[in-house]
């Protein structure tokens, strides 16, 4: 890969995943080895707010509302689909792994392809509690720096992945 990964997704079909437990955000424990974000907060309540707030993730509108640029092979996020998501210069190649459909839980996961600056797995869902009817932003994943220069970033990489999350939190709520 050169040092800017491609911004075109069609680059990326069929290239291997830069880590091996394919499928673990789905898991009720996330691989070993990564650091590891697990996070559900409440965005409000409703049947209409989790339909709205399911189809902004599945067509990759949360991650536009998050401030990333996306460049998909989908307009939605299906088992396969490969996203190249940037934030200034930096370029996010990822695949769709797992897709979630569920009457009150969906969303998607994805795992990271050559290029991308860490190594690892996301996943993006809601969840609608049928008893409150409250809706849950649910955002998992495991991860590690994927080459040495992104190590070097230590706390500053955690810190990254911690806006990241807040703002796709954000861009969840109406």
């Amino acid at each position: 890969m050169p040092f800017l990964p491609s911004a075109d997704p069609d680059t990326y079909i069929g290239t291997p995943f830069t880590y091996s437990e394919v499928g673990g955000t789905a898991r009720e424990v996330m691989p070993a080895g990564y650091h590891h974000v697990d996070v559900e907060e409440p965005i409000g309540t409703g049947v209409d707010l989790f339909e709205r707030a399911a189809a902004k993730i599945l067509a990759w509108d949360m991650h536009r509302g998050a401030g990333l640029t996306v460049r998909a092979t989908s307009p939605r996020a299906v088992v396969d689909a490969v996203v190249v998501l940037r934030l200034g210069p930096v370029r996010i190649p990822c695949r769709v792994v797992d897709l979630i459909d569920e009457p009150h839980r969906r969303g998607f996961a994805y795992g990271t392809l050559p290029g991308h600056p860490e190594s690892g797995e996301e996943s993006f869902s809601v969840r609608r509690d049928v008893e409150t009817d409250t809706v849950y932003a649910v955002i998992r994943a495991f991860s590690r720096p994927g080459n040495r220069l992104v190590a070097l970033g230590g706390p500053l990489n955690r810190a990254t992945q911690r806006i990241a999350t807040g703002r796709y939190v954000a861009a969840l709520k109406d």
